[in-house]
């Protein structure tokens, strides 16, 4: 018998994005320039990722250092590191069994960190109390929604588990609750309002699954991904209403909170439920999360993550916590860039200055990439982007000719796969696809990071507009 008819359904039923044939083909192209085939360019720009490491912009020094020092703490014995980068590498190993980063912590997380991260929540939210009780640290925040959808997802009911969830919406999180058994039930951001969440919208979105599915949850995204807007506090507070009065989950991911480029202020849902009183604020159940990962710190690659939950019905959150301890305890240095992450250098510190020069050189980069880029977007016949108000990318949308759709309806590709492919191919770009995200029908979008240096931006844009110009000639 073949393992094949042993895998669930709900596996194989689960979408294949688009973004993997364009990562083949990808693995291709670079073994070609290793080989000395002739390209139209010399390297891939690869922006389908929000990595800023992998784009090019350099790690924070105090984050390495204390990392370094960490890994190898004879490195505290001289005077090349800065004292505070010592004393807080000192202070992390005294956390750790065994005075080592290899040793496991606690399932939820090295208690001091779990603490420091208690703190800075509080912080953030001006005075708001945090529990650390109800936060568990993780190996990534989309690890810990994946947790929680375990318990939310009850395969074994008559109906199937239903989440709204945006549309667009960043593609892990829809094939997480695909591969559970749920049924993601999109509600469609308006693009023509900036990609605006609409109650309205949710409303109809509710009202459309009647019948197929059993709606459990709402996950939001803020700021957004892939669309890059900022909630308004009035359009949280509407969100809130109509999950309590819906008796909905609430699930915010907030993980480019601190990605921020217009007027709109980053506010989390927990400060915004709380500033709302009782009954709301006593009743809401809601899970955030956040990251090392996300943001200008970047450290994508160590996997640290936190979940703080609020108005748990204690049954629930036992299970949750059930779920989280059958994973052992997640990665110590993940941890470690978390507690940077929420607990930076603050003036007076040897290492602020340098911190607040790295940090101020990124955040103005990356203010100066949003401006260009959509100047730059916006002027290219057949490509229209809404102001990028926070996260890592623009999502702008192209109005393709009929020949193109055609074209790619020919080759059995989407027809933004069909542009990013050949975006690919002939000036080494490598964008995603608006249909991995969800978009309204008859429309076509493409996604690329805009964490990257300025000189590398100006590569990318300068490539999408020769290319987009050739494309748009050959296909009208």
């Amino acid at each position: 018998m073949s393992v094949l008819q042993e895998i669930s359904s709900n596996v194989k039923n689960m979408k294949t994005l688009e973004y993997s044939l364009l990562a083949r083909w990808t693995k291709q192209i670079k073994e070609d320039l290793r080989q000395g085939v002739k390209k139209p360019f010399k390297e891939v720009i690869d922006v389908s990722w929000g990595d800023p490491h992998r784009g090019g912009v350099k790690p924070l020094t105090f984050v390495r250092q204390v990392l370094a020092a960490c890994l190898y703490p004879q490195l505290m014995n001289g005077e090349k590191l800065p004292v505070d980068v010592r004393q807080r590498a000192q202070k992390l190993l005294d956390g750790c069994a065994g005075w080592s980063v290899g040793s496991y912590s606690a399932t939820g997380g090295l208690p001091e960190i779990v603490q420091r991260v208690s703190e800075f929540i509080s912080r953030r939210d001006g005075g708001v109390q945090s529990n650390p009780e109800n936060i568990f640290l993780c190996c990534g925040s989309q690890w810990a929604l994946t947790r929680i959808l375990n318990v939310l997802v009850n395969a074994e009911a008559p109906y199937p588990t239903g989440v709204l969830t945006p549309a667009p919406c960043y593609s892990t999180t829809t094939l997480s609750i695909e591969g559970l058994g749920g049924v993601v039930v999109p509600y469609y951001l308006s693009e023509e309002r900036g990609w605006e969440l609409q109650v309205e919208e949710l409303h109809r979105a509710l009202e459309s699954c009647k019948g197929a599915c059993h709606p459990i949850a709402l996950y939001v995204i803020n700021p957004g991904n892939p669309a890059g807007q900022v909630q308004s506090r009035k359009s949280m507070q509407e969100v809130i209403r109509f999950a309590s009065e819906k008796r909905l989950f609430l699930l915010a991911d907030e993980v480019y909170q601190g990605c921020i480029y217009g007027e709109k202020e980053f506010v989390s849902y927990k400060r915004v439920l709380s500033e709302m009183g009782p009954p709301l604020s006593d009743t809401v159940e809601l899970a955030s999360f956040h990251s090392a990962s996300k943001g200008f710190m970047g450290e994508c690659g160590l996997r640290g993550g936190y979940v703080e939950l609020v108005n748990l019905d204690p049954a629930v959150k036992k299970y949750i916590y059930t779920l989280f301890c059958a994973d052992s305890s997640p990665p110590v240095l993940g941890q470690i860039a978390l507690d940077l992450m929420t607990n930076p250098p603050q003036p007076g510190d040897p290492s602020y200055l340098l911190y607040y020069q790295e940090t101020q050189h990124i955040r103005s980069t990356v203010v100066k990439n949003v401006k260009k880029a959509c100047e730059v977007i916006n002027s290219l016949q057949g490509f229209s982007c809404q102001a990028v108000e926070g996260g890592a990318f623009a999502f702008p949308r192209i109005h393709l000719p009929a020949k193109a759709i055609q074209k790619a309806k020919e080759a059995g590709m989407q027809p933004d796969t069909f542009y990013c492919l050949r975006l690919l191919e002939e000036a080494g770009v490598l964008a995603s696809p608006g249909s991995d995200y969800g978009q309204e029908e008859g429309t076509f979008h493409i996604r690329f990071c805009i964490l990257l240096p300025h000189d590398v931006l100006g590569e990318l844009l300068q490539r999408l507009s020769d290319f987009h110009t050739q494309f748009m000639k050959d296909f009208s």
